[in-house]
């Protein structure tokens, strides 16, 4: 009968695990000096060894050596519990066995000593999914067990073990397994197998794995299943439905040149041969991630997940663009594959995200265009030149006598009004009366503002300050457009702080480059 690799592999003793050192050599200690807890709880991502070290530890208390950190592999208690079958280690599955039903039947079986052993182990899988019930029926065995009893919890949730449990035992934490480390287990398994294979075919698998020994291992066999005994990096891809950075990288070149035709075809192409663009926008974003950690930390580093030949792609492409700019791609890929999640529409919405990487490739930071406004020389935008003045006449000619200026007969009512607006809190309003031509005719002020304040000239308000100033019901009438009468703003004292600010070398400049702009409110930050 063919037994899977990662069965075939799976550590019998401590010097076998990968990994998890920290575990292995509390443990080895804590045998060695005899100082044997009754619960433990083993946490951590999937595959990364917690039932075995569970049983490992069962084989080290229950040889005929032991307790030892080196178990003898050929007694009868070594045999079973590497068979599964041993009458003195109990492994229960909590996700199918979770009830107080079972727990009050696991409570009953602790009190009676081991058939054999030394000690009565019990592992439980999935721990976190027992009910709370439960977990109160297990809570005073687990407290006080007989001296022969081992509890060893596993899960990969830890948080959702009660405190009341977790305070009871030695908690370990199960790291995923390095990078260079799972291509490594898979070189010596592949050697031992007979299997032709190459450092970026074990890359793909341990990529596939993510920190997980036992998917890698599972990835190998399906590979070896496909492939037979020689490893194909191409077709294993294909297999496991990963891209390549050929492919992946389509998207570095296209936003290189700003490509938006490049992208669309892209996507075509995708949903054209079947391919999920789903798993294609998380694949972009570990791209984007890659490519901004081989920026900042440069080729050949562990933070990557890749073979030294993908890592020096990456870090390649990386040179083409700027820190700000990975990490500005990052971060719209990553909305992008959460919308994608709930999306009735995921080629309209993958499209237009990969659009939207191309035109945020030009934007510039707010901290480069301050910089910009604030510098000088040549790396200032250029300023607009105000138009020439007229030529002046020839001196036989009589100066033109000054035109005079239409009188403003908005600015007494203009002025009361602004000046009640601003008592009564109401800004925004104040600012369109401000710009707005105000006249009075039989009972009636008429005013004239400018479109783009009409949202701020709320009718209700004014009349009410209009009645307020006028001390009797006046009718209002608010007419959009462009007023007659030239609406200058009204004249605000002026500080030293004001004076101060306005004279400010900076501001000047900004005046220069924005020369409609305008200075309404100075604010002294020190009171």
């Amino acid at each position: 009968m063919y037994q899977v690799i990662a069965r075939k592999y799976r550590p019998q003793a401590f010097a076998e695990l990968i990994g998890q050192e920290h575990v292995r050599t509390t443990l080895e200690n804590a045998i060695a000096q005899r100082r044997i807890a009754h619960g433990y709880i083993f946490s951590g991502q999937r595959g990364t060894g917690k039932t075995t070290v569970a049983r490992i530890l069962a084989r080290c208390l229950n040889c005929i050596d032991g307790p030892t950190a080196t178990p003898c592999g050929v007694c009868a208690s070594c045999l079973e519990i590497a068979g599964g079958n041993s009458p003195d280690v109990i492994e229960i599955d909590a996700a199918s066995n979770r009830g107080i039903n079972e727990m009050r039947e696991l409570r009953e079986n602790v009190r009676y000593r081991p058939a054999r052993d030394r000690y009565k182990v019990f592992i439980v899988d999935e721990a976190h999914q027992i009910t709370s019930e439960a977990f109160n029926a297990l809570l005073k065995t687990l407290e006080e067990p007989p001296e022969w009893a081992v509890f060893i919890l596993c899960t990969t949730e830890v948080h959702k073990i009660p405190t009341t449990i977790a305070s009871r035992c030695q908690q370990f934490s199960f790291r995923s397994v390095d990078f260079a480390e799972v291509v490594k287990r898979m070189e010596e398994i592949c050697v031992k197998e007979g299997i032709e294979t190459e450092p970026e075919v074990l890359s793909v698998l341990a990529q596939a794995g993510e920190g997980s020994v036992r998917d890698s291992l599972s990835a190998l066999d399906q590979a070896i299943a496909c492939c037979g005994t020689k490893l194909d990096a191409t077709e294993v891809r294909g297999m496991l439905g990963l891209f390549s950075l050929d492919s992946l990288g389509e998207v570095s070149d296209a936003l290189k040149t700003e490509d938006s035709r490049k992208m669309l075809d892209l996507v075509m192409e995708l949903e054209r041969n079947g391919r999920s663009l789903q798993h294609f926008c998380r694949e972009l974003a570990r791209y984007f991630r890659n490519l901004l950690v081989a920026k900042v930390a440069g080729a050949n580093t562990r933070l990557i997940a890749a073979s030294a030949r993908e890592q020096h792609r990456l870090a390649e492409v990386a040179g083409g663009f700027s820190e700000e700019d990975l990490t500005r791609y990052l971060q719209l890929t990553l909305d992008l594959f959460k919308d994608l999640q709930f999306s009735l529409q995921p080629r309209l919405h993958l499209e237009i995200g990969l659009l939207r990487l191309v035109q945020a490739g030009k934007l510039i930071s707010i901290e480069e265009a301050l910089s910009d406004l604030g510098g000088s020389g040549s790396s200032l935008p250029p300023v607009r030149k105000a138009p020439l003045p007229p030529a002046p006449p020839p001196k036989s000619a009589a100066p033109p006598a000054p035109s005079p200026q239409p009188p403003n007969p908005s600015a007494p009512w203009r002025d009361r009004l602004h000046t009640s607006l601003l008592e009564m809190g109401m800004q925004f309003t104040a600012d369109a009366v401000e710009h707005s031509q105000v006249t009075e005719s039989n009972g009636e002020l008429q005013f004239v503002t400018p479109e783009e304040f009409s949202l701020a000239m709320n009718e209700k308000d004014i009349l009410k300050v209009v009645q307020k100033i006028a001390g009797r019901p006046m009718r209002i009438k608010i007419v959009l457009g462009k007023p007659d009468a030239v609406a200058t703003p009204l004249a605000k004292p002026k500080d030293d702080v004001s004076e101060r600010a306005l004279a400010h070398p900076e501001v000047k400049r900004f005046q220069e480059l924005f020369p409609d702009a305008q200075v309404r409110v100075v604010r002294n930050l020190k009171e």
